[in-house]
């Protein structure tokens, strides 16, 4: 058919027939894809998660060892990840670390809280109003409704099963 020479979006687009056109947009395709190991991604993903995951432990034990409460140090801990992330959100470090660990850094109030944030960063130029307020919740919002929803209905289901004696 062709040979195995890098093939541009040039050539894509100006191909006439169809059967070779989609070889090369198939080959462009394959050409511009990162390759990328699953064992190298996954330890990646494995190490930096847990990383988050001991600072937050080293925080709520250093919030403990200064005289706060499980509760309150636990708290504390939440506002100083929620914080680290959308910082390291607005200095742009965040996301070079998930294009690193990928899913190590979707710990849930981290990637949470960098999903937030992204979308405030990404729409302030469009204003308080209509860029930030609009567009804040944009990431974050499916979550938020489908926890919600997801929650209702298993309380419900809950209700049921204690009510007929089951739970």
């Amino acid at each position: 058919m062709m040979s195995n020479k890098a093939v541009s979006a040039a050539d894509v687009a100006m191909e006439k027939d169809q059967k070779l056109r989609e070889y090369k947009y198939n080959q462009y395709v394959k050409d511009k894809t990162p390759t990328a190991s699953i064992g190298v991604n996954v330890l990646n993903a494995f190490w930096v998660g847990g990383s988050i995951c001991t600072l937050g432990q080293f925080l709520t034990n250093m919030f403990m060892k200064y005289g706060a409460s499980e509760q309150l140090a636990a708290s504390y801990t939440i506002l100083s990840l929620i914080f680290l992330s959308a910082l390291f959100t607005g200095l742009n470090v965040y996301g070079k670390i998930t294009n690193f660990a990928g899913a190590g850094t979707v710990v849930p109030i981290t990637g949470f809280a960098n999903s937030v944030a992204a979308c405030a960063i990404e729409y302030k130029k469009e204003g308080q109003v209509f860029g930030i307020g609009c567009q804040i919740f944009t990431i974050a919002g499916p979550v938020i409704l489908y926890g919600t929803v997801s929650s209702w209905i298993l309380g419900v289901i809950y209700y049921i099963l204690k009510t007929i004696g089951v739970v």
